[in-house]
């Protein structure tokens, strides 16, 4: 799967083998868009692959026990363009706890959906689901129990696409962020069964 995948902003310090990629992070590096704080950050190196398929999933497994900064984080992206992406991770805060957390940015705005979990929680694993221009991000402690984090749709989502990982300090930090176990699957997120959509 590895040798499918290209980078979008190469780290200095990077490891890829078909078991592992190991990206050591470069202080002031993050992917956000305007609200609240108000700046672009558009500098977090990005792995990906490319595909048109409409419905799978992708699973990875990441370890950041090297994380220890605040602000630290690494997870799943898609990223589509600068303007255009989404992301899953943990961000470290401090000793006491860390933010599990989904950034959704469509057209230029990005927006922010956390839970607090303890710092001492050091892996974590993603999976990222594919229905069209729709998306499901799930996280699980132990890579068997999947536990929604966010649905969401993707303005720009409905074409091809580009998906995979990134690790960033977006303060004066670096760490070795540590990625196993990637595999792609059949759409692990079935159609829904309940309400019938709207009449078009």
């Amino acid at each position: 799967m590895t040798e499918k995948m290209k980078w979008t902003r190469e780290p200095i310090i990077s490891n890829i083998s078909d078991e592992l990629i190991e990206i050591v992070t470069e202080p002031h590096t993050d992917l956000w868009k305007r609200t609240y704080y108000h700046f672009h950050n558009d500098n977090a190196p990005v792995l990906q692959m490319e595909t048109d398929e409409k419905y799978f999933s992708f699973i990875v497994k990441t370890n950041f026990t090297d994380s220890h900064h605040r602000f630290d984080q690494c997870g799943i992206v898609m990223y589509l363009d600068s303007e255009n992406w989404l992301k899953a991770s943990i961000e470290y805060e401090n000793e006491n706890f860390q933010h599990l957390g989904s950034v959704v940015t469509n057209h230029g705005y990005s927006d922010w959906a956390t839970t607090s979990i303890p710092a001492n929680v050091k892996t974590m694993w993603y999976r990222f689901s594919r229905r069209e221009d729709d998306y499901r991000i799930e996280c699980s402690y132990d890579g068997v129990n999947f536990t929604q984090m966010r649905v969401c749709h993707m303005w720009e989502g409905n074409g091809t696409i580009q998906f995979g990982i990134y690790a960033c300090s977006p303060e004066e930090s670096s760490f070795k962020a540590v990625f196993t176990d990637m595999k792609i699957t059949e759409c692990a997120w079935k159609a829904h069964d309940g309400q019938q959509p709207d009449e078009k």
